[in-house]
């Protein structure tokens, strides 16, 4: 169909105005509301790196934890934000629908954000300075303590509502069966992911400063500010937007398809699929799935009972369900092996916040007269993300696409095996420059000054920043990619879901190694190898530690990836291609392409 065939009045795919009417493509939508949307998620961003970015230097310094339960707290308040995500995007599905609920949940991000800021002003909540040359101090008070994670747990629930729904809500604005609109809507994409890359560099650089030099109350005041300032312009924009009612969330259809199954478990398979209960409108809207012969057992949820009173399109879901919908929930199955093995990836990600900036801290950092805050150095990680991720699709992509004859270049699941051997070298790196900065530091006579700078450039530890921004740059795309494809086409909440998972298990095993690392290591006058003077720790074996682990995994993915078969491999390889046409499989693949760019920006 040509471009004339798109002049109707009104946009498609079932948008709404304001009111509630069909919304009208001259007055809701485009670039007028997009740009609202890209001011939000570029405030989102900087709380958010501006607090993880930072936080644990104001954890050790001006509230005197130590280097673990410091390290821990940072990594617990992100994996929590990231599973949080879940909800806002099951709320967002099943309930309000994404413009309630961006700005419900924005308002509870800038009460959270606004309490924290508000925590770090007031001298009273502030622990006494150190003693005895920092060999003395007294930890924040209960009170304190309290405040605080009320403010980061505020801020996480309100960031996974916003974070969930922003950019989907974004591509809302922009017609999908319109050609014009399409090609805006890869526009959009772009200046979102610009965003997103300007929020982090503003974060790591102007806010950290701002922390370190000025004070925290306005480290966390501006972007507070700035957050509500975005959520006023967001809601005043309102009669811009175009509007999407809620389609149910994919968890549902899951669950009764366990249910289903569950309860006909004592029922027998026909020998033919096709006598299974089909999906009419599927077949119609020619979404029909090829059936596999994997998760069997989940087939029985579809068993069509002779004796039903009533038509199986008309019985409860959660007691007989579609063979589609098995189908699809035999998909999200069969992505777990991998998505298993993904975890490990952002376990290694979270120590470029916590550890490496601990280390940061105790090293010299002049360059001239200017003095780096030691969270600056991700700067590193931002920017090697950002050249990679360039280089990747300008110039390796076309390359291997010469070489392979793949369109892809590359597959999905070989960016995530890019991505974990890198990961791998970062540890490595930032295990051996940990050994070069401890032997500085016991050649100084500085392994008994908990607060001492080590004479040694913190310049070192840009290499293991520069690997795990190239690893982020192969594993994140990877990741994403797979997840979009894999998934069943009506799940696309489902791969946003398991691809924040994953970074929100990451960090949450990381809090782990550590709590177990310090229960192993620490006995009698031994501190262990992560004690509060880094000095007299052993950092270089916890990354070694991780090393190694990040060994197993990868071999483990290795074994998956074998085992694992693509879509396109399920439709090529099934011997009755009456049900589906393999054309239209493929159609309905790239259709997904647009969808891909929306879920990149999610994170």
């Amino acid at each position: 169909m040509g471009e004339e065939g798109y002049e109707s009045k009104y946009a498609s795919g079932g948008v709404l105005d304001k009111n509630g009417n069909p919304a009208d493509r001259s007055k809701t939508g485009g670039w007028s509301a997009a740009a609202i949307i890209l001011g939000a998620e570029l405030s989102e961003r900087m709380c958010v790196i501006g607090i993880a970015s930072n936080l644990v230097t104001y954890l050790v310094g001006g509230l005197h934890l130590s280097n673990a339960d410091a390290a821990n707290i940072v990594t617990n308040f992100m994996g929590t934000l990231y599973l949080l995500c879940l909800l806002g995007g099951f709320v967002a599905d099943a309930l309000l629908g994404r413009f309630k609920t961006i700005a419900v949940f924005g308002t509870i991000q800038s009460i959270g954000v606004a309490l924290l800021a508000f925590s770090a002003s007031l001298p009273n909540l502030q622990p006494p300075p150190c003693t005895n040359n920092h060999t003395f101090c007294i930890p924040a008070s209960a009170k304190t303590m309290a405040l605080l994670y009320a403010s980061l747990y505020i801020t996480a629930l309100g960031v996974g509502g916003v974070k969930s729904n922003v950019s989907g809500f974004g591509s809302d604005q922009f017609d999908n069966e319109d050609p014009k609109e399409q090609r805006k809507m890869i526009y959009f994409f772009n200046r979102f992911y610009f965003c997103i890359s300007l929020g982090s560099l503003f974060a790591v650089t102007v806010l950290v400063y701002i922390q370190d030099n000025v004070g925290r109350d306005w480290g966390y005041g501006i972007p507070a500010g700035s957050m509500v300032m975005a959520l006023a312009f967001f809601v005043g924009g309102s009669y811009l937007y175009r509007y999407r009612k809620p389609a149910g969330s994919p968890l549902t259809q899951i669950g009764q398809v366990l249910v289903a199954a569950w309860r006909n478990r004592n029922k027998s398979l026909p020998p033919d699929p096709s006598l299974l209960n089909q999906d009419e409108y599927a077949d119609a809207m020619k979404r029909r799935i090829l059936h596999t012969n994997q998760f069997r057992c989940l087939d029985k949820a579809a068993v069509v009972d002779p004796e039903m009173d009533q038509a199986p399109k008309r019985s409860s879901p959660w007691k007989i369900s579609t063979i589609r919908k098995v189908e699809e929930v035999k998909m999200v199955l069969r992505l777990l092996p991998i998505w298993s093995t993904c975890i490990m990836f952002w376990t290694v990600y979270s120590q470029m916040t916590t550890f490496s900036v601990v280390q940061a801290d105790t090293m010299d950092r002049t360059t001239g007269s200017f003095k780096i805050p030691s969270a600056s150095l991700q700067v590193f990680l931002v920017g090697s993300i950002m050249f990679f991720a360039t280089f990747s699709e300008k110039f390796l992509v076309p390359f291997m696409r010469r070489i392979t004859g793949n369109v892809q270049g590359i597959t999905s699941l070989q960016r995530i095996a890019v991505g974990l051997v890198l990961s791998i070298f970062a540890m490595l790196a930032a295990a051996l420059v940990e050994k070069k900065r401890l032997d500085v530091a016991q050649e100084h006579g500085l392994t008994q000054k908990r607060r001492a700078t080590v004479p040694l450039s913190v310049y070192w530890l840009v290499p293991q920043y520069f690997l795990v921004g190239a690893g982020e740059a192969f594993a994140y795309v990877g990741q994403l990619e797979f997840f979009i494809k894999e998934s069943p086409v009506s799940m696309k909440s489902m791969s946003t879901g398991l691809f924040l998972s994953t970074l929100s298990l990451g960090f949450y095993l990381s809090s782990l190694l550590v709590t177990l690392v310090n229960k192993i290591t620490i006995h009698g006058k031994n501190k262990g190898w992560l004690p509060n003077n880094l000095n007299r720790g052993r950092l270089d074996y916890f990354y070694w530690l991780l090393a190694v682990l990040s060994v197993i995994n990868l071999l483990i993915f290795f074994v998956f990836a074998r085992w694992y078969k693509y879509k396109e491999e399920w439709a090529s390889s099934e011997e009755d291609h009456n049900s589906c046409d393999l054309k239209e499989f493929n159609s309905a693949v790239e259709k997904t392409k647009t969808e891909e760019l929306e879920v990149y920006v999610d994170v």
